[in-house]
């Protein structure tokens, strides 16, 4: 089935997302020594063009970019941070895009909770500002291309891509040949023209990045939690049980586990729970980036 012209579009406002993209983050990750992942061929890391992570269920899923430490062509790294771009033209359909963009993107740093990665999303057109209060909510650092942008980026070469749902099939596909058809250097300036009206968005993007892969360990916290197990029928038993308990007086009893929070320089946090002392220090090793011994 032939693609409609406005999904046509979408995939010609993603790949310039990607390659506005793309350079930036890449200079981010040649600061800090970090590999950045994005479509195309890697080496021995992964097959294929497609950058593709698991997520705690098993699922696999596409990505844009994913930043790691200690990755190489042939060596998949530690995940520092996952970045997925988007564009959607109407309101009524950017909703389901962010909840799309969740629903891959959580699974994943659940499954990499030591890591507590990064969620970025790069999103041009139009987008509700609940869709976007939603993801912010859900922990992700998101930056909007408003529509407006994206049409006069392409008015600076002279390009009409104004459109809406009553733009006959014809007329839009007539544009996009215009747009398939640009010199590099008309490509570059369209970018240019992105980039200049929403440095300031970029700015906060790269701010939020920054300080979470930038972040430190400003804290750890270790409770071992001993204690009898007390069992009851019913809730009120319980009830009594809690309200006759006499926290001043040490009562021990057995071990029962480590809870383990880690608080960054950032505001992030980790917490974690283990049995025993070896899962401990697995986890504290790992949380500094060491190996365990």
């Amino acid at each position: 089935m032939a693609s409609s012209p406005s999904h046509e579009f979408g995939q010609i406002i993603g790949d310039l997302l990607e390659e506005i993209m793309g350079p930036q983050l890449q200079d981010f990750c040649d600061q800090r020594g970090l590999y950045l992942d994005k479509k195309g061929e890697r080496g021995a890391a992964r097959a294929g063009k497609k950058v593709s992570w698991q997520d705690k269920f098993g699922n696999d899923h596409d990505l844009d970019f994913v930043i790691e430490q200690g990755g190489t062509k042939d060596k998949r790294g530690r995940p520092l941070a996952f970045i997925e771009a988007a564009w959607r033209r109407y309101t009524k359909h950017s909703r389901n895009k962010a909840q799309e963009i969740q629903g891959a993107l959580l699974p994943i740093a659940e499954r990499h909770a030591w890591d507590k990665p990064f969620l970025g999303a790069i999103l041009a057109g139009v987008f509700t500002e609940g869709s976007l209060t939603q993801m912010r909510s859900s922990g992700f650092e998101v930056v909007l291309f408003p529509y407006n942008s994206v049409v006069e980026a392409f008015a600076s070469i002279g390009i009409n891509a104004a459109f809406d749902e009553g733009t006959p099939d014809a007329d839009f596909k007539k544009v996009i040949r215009k747009i398939e058809a640009l010199t590099s250097q008309q490509r570059a300036t369209v970018k240019q023209h992105l980039v200049h009206g929403n440095q300031k968005l970029l700015d906060r993007f790269f701010a939020g990045l920054q300080s979470t892969l930038d972040r430190k360990v400003a804290r750890v916290i270790v409770i071992p939690l001993h204690g009898h197990q007390n069992e009851f029928t019913s809730i009120t038993k319980a009830v009594s049980f809690i309200q006759g308990y006499d926290e001043a007086t040490p009562q021990f009893g057995v071990f029962r586990e480590y809870e383990v929070i880690v608080r960054y320089s950032h505001g992030d946090k980790i917490e974690a729970i283990f049995k025993d002392k070896q899962q401990t220090l697995e986890f504290l090793n790992y949380v500094s980036g060491t190996e365990t011994a």
